[in-house]
């Protein structure tokens, strides 16, 4: 299955220490499926998740943070965004995720958010789920 993370999903997943987006993230980061990430998509991963309220949750540093979303890149597919449109969402934050999810042609994008992505990304034939609706679909404990 071809999944885009939205960002809600990697800020639970580093402040929680169990959990359907910790168990996403770590089945994402061990190749369990594939996980789509672009370099706007990265990028916004880590300016969000290196902002001190997510810091001081987490319990983590910012080179922590940083080793991990090396992680991210080593084991993400980087998706080439040659696909534009005009924006369509209600948060323009959220325009990355799904243009990576159309340009890397994911079966889903994976958010908390899913109402933000109601109806727009069926449009282009991506579901949108929740975190353990996706670890149920692809059978993940």
């Amino acid at each position: 299955m071809r999944l885009v993370l939205d960002t809600s999903v990697l800020v639970a997943a580093i402040r929680g220490p169990s959990g359907a987006s910790r168990l996403l993230l770590s089945a994402a980061l061990q190749s369990r499926f594939q996980f789509l990430i672009s370099t706007p998509l990265v990028l916004e991963y880590e300016a969000v998740l290196t902002r001190v309220e997510h810091l001081a949750a987490s319990s983590l540093g910012v080179l922590d943070v940083e080793e991990m979303l090396d992680l991210v890149c080593a084991t993400g597919i980087q998706v080439r965004m040659t696909r534009s449109w005009r924006p369509k969402l209600p948060d323009p934050n959220d325009e990355m995720v799904l243009g990576t999810a159309i340009n890397g042609k994911a079966d889903a994008i994976v958010t908390f958010n899913r109402a933000d992505f109601s109806g727009i990304a069926q449009e282009f034939g991506v579901e949108v789920l929740s975190p353990m609706d996706a670890l149920r679909r692809m059978q993940i404990r």
